[in-house]
């Protein structure tokens, strides 16, 4: 009898812990709903404007004017996963790869937080978040590999990474030549069942789920995405491309400028590798001129629509960007 009151009490005591994580799950719920941006802002010869404050700022959603509820200075730290793209397509320059990521982590902020993938037909992180620069350097040096690119579910891994970084700004700076294998493969399928003057305005890249799942994700945590495109795999570089080549092609860059535009990034072409280090550096330093705010919406539904963003600085000399805006979902 003692041993049934016992048994009583203790899972009493268990289902009570129950309810109460399910009250916690509503709270992270609620909290979801706030929009959070990062934001540059820039003088009349483009030169970064980084000491401005909540009070500079004038924020709108569909028009209608927003609270701010939260504001992060340009010196507030970031958590940045640098994605490697290892496939086979990079075997070549795998040292200029390396000597470039160097130069982004140089010019970052000593509390940046940063953790290192590689991917190819899988990805593989080499180390946590750290801003201990020893260990992000040997991740560097170390990444290696060859298959085929698994562009998007990096990307998805990198989301999965940063969502345990709380309330951290964040960004993704992902090194690659933008074909990821799979939608490649599904893109040819579909190209291929086509007379030869429809395959040019056959695709439709922007719409497609696998960049729309990613682009949501992204959203929800208000990370910002800076792709840099490796210049390989140009079609136009070879003597008679097919239309098909052509069209695989230029799907495939028009996702990656869709993935920074849509989340507030810039896309960066390599046209040579001898850019890559400048423009690893010119990364880290819009990193680095980035203001970070937060609202909870005025319009509370969640109907799948699209909200569009506007923010404002009160200088009319400065101009000021951010993404354009979310799907309420």
């Amino acid at each position: 009898m003692n041993f049934q009151k016992i048994f009583l009490l203790v899972l009493s005591f268990v289902i009570s812990i129950q309810v109460i994580a399910a009250q916690d799950d509503d709270v992270i719920k609620v909290d979801s709903s706030i929009v959070r941006l990062n934001v540059g802002v820039v003088d009349g010869r483009g030169q970064p404007i980084t000491n401005l404050n909540k009070a500079d700022f004038t924020l709108f959603e569909d028009g209608v004017k927003q609270e701010i509820t939260n504001f992060q200075p340009t010196v507030a730290p970031f958590s940045v996963v640098m994605i490697l793209d290892m496939s086979g397509s990079t075997l070549g320059f795998r040292e200029v790869i390396r000597q470039s990521a160097v130069r982004f982590i140089d010019a970052l902020s000593p509390e940046d937080r940063v953790a290192v993938a590689e991917f190819n037909n899988k990805i593989n992180f080499l180390n946590d978040f750290t801003n201990r620069r020893k260990i992000i350097l040997n991740s560097i040096f170390v990444a290696n590999g060859q298959g085929t690119t698994e562009l998007y579910k990096s990307l998805n891994a990198a989301l999965e990474k940063l969502s345990k970084e709380g309330k951290r700004r964040k960004a993704i700076i992902v090194l690659t030549d933008g074909v990821d294998t799979a939608l490649r493969d599904t893109d040819r399928t579909l190209l291929g069942k086509l007379g030869e003057r429809e395959i040019p305005n056959a695709l439709q890249p922007e719409t497609n789920d696998v960049l729309i799942r990613i682009l949501n994700r992204s959203d929800a945590q208000g990370v910002t995405i800076y792709p840099l495109a490796l210049p390989t795999g140009d079609p136009a570089k070879l003597a008679d491309p097919t239309p098909i080549q052509t069209a695989l092609y230029s799907a495939s860059r028009s996702r990656l400028k869709t993935l920074a535009e849509r989340t507030g990034g810039t896309l960066h072409s390599i046209n040579r590798l001898e850019e890559m280090g400048k423009l690893y550096a010119a990364v880290a330093a819009d990193l680095r001129a980035l203001y970070t705010v937060e609202y909870q919406p005025a319009n509370t539904k969640r109907d799948g629509k699209w909200r569009a963003i506007k923010i404002e600085v009160n200088n009319s000399a400065l101009t000021s960007k951010t993404r354009p805006g979310y799907f309420a979902k």
